[in-house]
């Protein structure tokens, strides 16, 4: 299972200089300031947090398993010796925090020092002796089965076969031999270099946040400096790349990409590409980051607007093995207009020679302008108004179905999430909220009537979360529409931000920091949570991967699943025969599909290597397996050229303007630019074509009801003769 490590940013000033210094030796202990944090912070989470929480013994192993896995997620650096060392501390955890004394978080810390700059000056070694790449051995990357390693001569085996692997990678990517030694000892003299920056306060973090982390994973402590830092970040926040970061063993990893932002317009920057150096314009020196922490590479990312940065990614589908790609990014300003929601229409086939306009309304967030809806300002900027501005436009144009686009969007405003769900229902609940306090409010569509009452379809992915959530699961519950495309996040709780500044004595006020603690919980109409198992879609399109490795459920001690009572509400209509008939025609027309198989192919060539946690260090392998990735890729790229947009819709519609009518055969006769046409940026990507082809059926079985019938009859009594066989 592939488990993304999220660790909040602790930003610290690099200095070029320090890197080719030598290492000042520091022992950490926790200061009497750092032992009355920990005693508020404590209280804190014991008392308020949504889960019921007890400082117990079996808390205590989750913090000390939480504190190593945060430290050394991949059993690289402590030896099994040193585990056996710290075991007395395993249930000692908790009473180490009721008695306001984190020493033995800080004494495990000390003991990790040591061995990272042991593992750097091993690795440095190596550096010095000859690889040979024909020898046939491979390099198991992930040691989660393995873990600890049992003396140095099993750690200094995986530290070799590292090293190797670090070399060849380099080496398929062109550089030379002298250079690729350059990169690696300045890659391991930084990893020595970033831990001996270090300071008491980043280690106290660290427990706080493996104490926070072992409640539930939204939860978290920030010291004071990065409380300061993440208010500047918030007031910054839509200047940089547009990208969310996190840590995957020793790579900077893509969390999300802000919708709206550079690196989205950009458009090659993707959730799970792994961030392998950074470059500063558009020449500047490459610097490799793979084994830096989290916030050195933001502040590596982060510029001044209109500059350009570079980065060096593996994309998640080529995984650690695979060849990297240069993406250039000009930093800039994610600006609201960029984040609003956008439709277009496309056309699909109905019945004979009739073709269907279906709207699509891509919305990457849900935001909603409260200072002005607050001045109650007339043109103050909210999701809600905008989608329905956007309807009422593709109405004129003559849409009879609908399709909202809700793929990556990570939610935002609870509020909008509530009205907008009103543009296509009556009236009615849409969301409960349960407290830490037992108490259930429910949040309501008070506007009667609909902006759409049509047949209506929400596309979602496994990054659709929070505010999509809701609004997914009240169109399902509703009855009012389709929820088709992959198993959503699961994120179904609530965090507030706590100040512990103003709970602290006047002398100690901004030195506290701050914590964020989930508080409540969303609910379904029908009493079901979205947390944890997030939103199933009545129609699932090919994922890769099992979805319980993804989202909520990969993370650990996440709130399970549980349902609280439905809420007084009245369905719209029952669509169980609609679904059946139109995945049966969904299937039906994907089976003939060339990228529908192309993406089938991928799905199951991912599955096949998602489990795989080696990899080879024949140099004549690897390089084996990179030509027929790239052939493939070619291939694939001949064929939708050879196509054109026949593989996509040749009667889609960008932004509700003309029909795209002109094909590979006659281009020269319409004055179309070769280049111009296989251009696909503005053509509907496979899934959301689909989508529209499955509101385009809803359309014509809704006006059929008797063609409804029988296929429903067809397909249950198929169902029924399998079952029986």
């Amino acid at each position: 299972m592939r488990t993304v490590k999220f660790l909040f940013v602790i930003l610290i000033t690099t200095s070029v200089w320090a890197a080719t210094q030598p290492v000042e030796q520091v022992t950490f202990k926790p200061s009497v300031e750092q032992r009355l944090r920990s005693n508020l912070a404590t209280k804190f989470l014991a008392n308020w947090h949504y889960k019921d929480t007890r400082l117990d013994d079996e808390l205590s192993k989750k913090i000390f398993d939480r504190y190593l896995d945060l430290l050394d997620p991949n059993f690289s650096f402590y030896l099994a010796s040193d585990i056996a060392t710290f075991a007395p501390y395993r249930l000692y955890m908790d009473d180490a925090l009721q008695h306001s004394d984190p020493s033995p978080a800080y004494e495990m810390f000390n003991v990790y020092v040591d061995r990272v700059h042991e593992r750097v000056k091993f690795a440095q070694e190596q550096l010095k002796t000859p690889m040979d790449f024909s020898v046939d051995e491979s390099y198991a990357w992930d040691r989660s089965e393995v873990k600890w390693a049992k003396d140095e001569a099993e750690l200094n085996e995986f530290w070799r076969q590292r090293v190797k692997n670090d070399y060849l990678r380099l080496r398929l990517a062109g550089k030379e031999d002298e250079a690729i030694v350059e990169t690696l000892q300045d890659r391991y003299k930084n990893l020595d270099r970033r831990i001996s920056e270090l300071n008491s306060d980043d280690v106290f973090q660290f427990f706080m946040n493996a104490f926070a982390q072992s409640i539930e994973p939204h939860t978290a402590y920030m010291s004071p400096r990065s409380s300061e830092n993440f208010e500047i970040s918030m007031r910054l926040s839509l200047e940089g790349i547009g990208a969310l970061l996190g840590r995957e063993n020793e790579y900077t990893s893509i969390a999300s990409v802000v919708p709206g932002g550079p690196a989205d317009k950009e458009g090659n920057l993707k959730a799970g590409d792994k961030v392998t150096a950074v470059g500063q314009g558009a020449e500047g020196k490459m610097q490799d980051v793979i084994g830096w922490r989290v916030d050195d590479v933001v502040d590596l990312i982060r510029g001044p607007k209109h500059t350009i940065v570079r980065l060096e990614v593996l994309h998640e589908e080529v995984g650690i093995d695979g060849p990297s790609t240069i993406i250039e990014i000009v930093r800039d300003e994610v600006k609201l207009e960029e984040q609003a929601a956008k439709s277009r229409i496309i056309e699909v086939p109905g019945e004979g020679e009739e073709m269907i306009k279906v709207g699509v309304i891509d919305l990457p967030v849900f935001y909603l302008d409260f200072n002005g809806r607050a001045q109650n300002l007339p043109d103050y900027r909210s999701s809600t108004r905008d989608v329905r501005k956007l309807i009422n436009e593709m109405k004129a144009e003559g849409i009879r179905g609908l399709v909202v686009d809700l793929r990556n969007n990570g939610g935002g405003s609870l509020l909008e999430a509530t009205t907008l769900t009103g543009l296509f229902i009556d009236e009615g609940p849409v969301v409960q909220v349960r407290s830490s306090s037992g108490r259930i409010s429910t949040e309501e569509d008070t506007d009667p009537g609909m902006a759409w009452d049509g047949p209506l379809a929400v596309l979602v992915n496994r990054y659709s979360a929070s505010a999509s959530e809701i609004f997914a699961a009240a169109i399902q519950d509703y009855g009012r529409g389709l929820v088709i495309g992959e198993t959503t996040f699961g994120k179904g709780t609530v965090q507030n931000l706590v100040d512990l500044d103003d709970y602290a004595p006047a002398r100690d006020s901004g030195k506290m920091g701050q914590l964020k603690i989930t508080m409540a919980q969303f609910f379904r109409v029908n009493g079901g949570s979205t947390q944890n198992r997030g939103v199933e879609p009545d129609i699932q399109f090919p994922s890769a991967g099992d979805p319980e490795d993804y989202g909520e459920r990969s993370l650990d001690n996440a709130l399970p699943w549980t349902s609280i009572s439905s809420a007084s509400f009245e369905p719209e209509g029952d669509l169980g025969r609609m679904v059946a008939v139109a995945e049966f025609r969904y299937q039906d027309r994907m089976a003939d599909d060339q990228e529908f198989n192309w993406l089938l192919s991928d799905v199951q060539e991912f599955n096949l290597n998602k489990d795989k946690k080696e990899v080879s260090l024949l140099e004549s392998m690897r390089k084996e397996e990179m030509e027929k990735d790239k052939a493939k890729r070619e291939a694939r790229k001949a064929a939708k050229k050879a196509n054109g947009p026949l593989l996509e819709d040749a009667h889609s519609l960008a932004d509700a303007g003309e029909p795209v009518e002109a094909t590979v055969d006659d281009e020269d006769e319409a004055g179309v630019d070769e280049e111009e046409e296989n251009t696909d940026d503005d053509l509907p990507d496979l899934l959301l074509r689909e989508s529209a082809r499955i509101v385009g059926d809803m359309i014509v079985l809704g006006n059929d009801e008797p063609t409804l019938a029988r296929q429903f009859s067809t397909l249950t009594k198929v169902e029924e003769s399998d079952s029986i066989n």
